[in-house]
This record gives structure tokens, C-alpha cells and sequence, in this order.
């Protein structure tokens, strides 16, 4: 995929051989505290979880990298017929500080220019507060929270839930 940072930057589709490293990075402490599901994932359960998303039509698993070495995850799911997708992401632990901004500028170049979406809907735990931030910064309009909605193990959480347009992705507004 052609980039604004000089193919510095690039996304492509997740393979098997992606697996361990993927899984390496959900199940980093740092990475699995702002997860919906926060325990330890097997390999089993990881590969389990692979298979269903290949054979799902509307998942869009993709690796994010660096000069050719991967360092971050998205992945796009799409929500019925209205050209609608929830995204998630997470990076490498130990990636360079502003490596995310282009996680997120790729990503929604992705969404937008080559699955075509209409809406990109996001959410972060209330505690999140980098990842509510990086949506602000990226252009996206908080449009709600879901309130003591996820439990992760001990007590439950808000969720807030945000969306960009594509309009709104197009104009100067959120051009970064």
C-alpha cells in the first residue's frame, strides 16, 4: 500500500506467520490491561481465534511495519451492509514514540481509500486515556459511553465510543 511517509510506513495483510508475534504483543502486560479480555491467550486459543477471522468475510486483519519489520496490529471489523467498521489496534511494546500516529494515519487511509468505508467507529476503557487521546488526535468525535459495560475480572468499566466519516477523514479538518 502506497503511504505518505516515503513507504517508511506500510500495512499488510496478517499470515500465519505473523501468529507468534501477534500473540507476543497481545499478551504483554502493557498491551493486555486495555483489553476487553485481559487474561493470558494460549497459542490454541490464538490460532483458534486466527482461523475464525480468515473465514469471516468482514474481519480485516492486518500487520503494521516499519522499513519491512513488523510493529503494530489493526484490524477492521465490519458491521452489517452500511459499509460501517469497528477497528482495533495495538503496537509493539517497545516501538519508537510516534510510530502509533502512523499506525493510525495508515490505518485509516486503509479504511477509507481501499475498503471503502463509510464510518470507522472505535472505543477505548475509560482509563485508556492514551488511546482516547490518539482518537481525538486522529479526528474522531466521541459519540458516547457505555457505562460500567466491560468487567475485567475484578470490576466493570466504561467504555468510550467514538467515529470519523469519511467526509470528515477527507476534508482539511483532520489531515494530521
Amino acid at each position: 500500500m502506497e503511504n505518505s511517509s516515503g513507504n517508511v510506513y506500510k500495512l499488510r495483510l496478517m499470515g500465519d506467520e505473523h501468529l507468534d508475534l501477534v500473540l507476543g504483543w497481545r499478551n504483554h502486560p502493557e498491551v493486555r490491561r486495555y483489553m476487553y479480555t485481559q487474561h493470558l491467550i494460549s497459542m490454541e486459543e490464538h490460532q483458534a481465534w486466527f482461523k475464525r477471522a480468515c473465514a469471516d468475510d468482514a474481519k480485516c486483519l492486518l500487520i503494521f511495519e516499519k522499513l519491512g519489520k513488523p510493529i503494530g496490529f489493526l484490524n477492521f471489523s465490519l458491521q452489517g451492509k452500511g459499509r460501517v467498521a469497528d477497528w482495533g489496534f495495538y503496537m509493539d511494546p517497545d516501538h519508537q514514540k510516534g510510530d502509533g500516529r502512523h499506525l493510525g494515519l495508515e490505518g485509516l487511509r486503509y479504511g477509507f481509500d481501499n475498503l471503502k468505508l463509510h464510518k470507522i467507529c472505535g472505543q477505548a476503557l475509560e482509563y485508556n486515556n492514551a488511546s482516547i487521546g490518539f482518537h481525538e488526535y486522529l479526528g474522531f468525535v466521541q459519540e458516547g459511553c457505555l457505562r460500567s459495560h466491560a468487567f475485567d475480572g475484578k470490576e466493570y468499566n466504561s467504555v468510550i465510543c467514538f467515529g470519523l466519516l469519511a467526509e470528515e477523514w477527507a476534508s482539511d479538518k483532520v489531515k494530521v
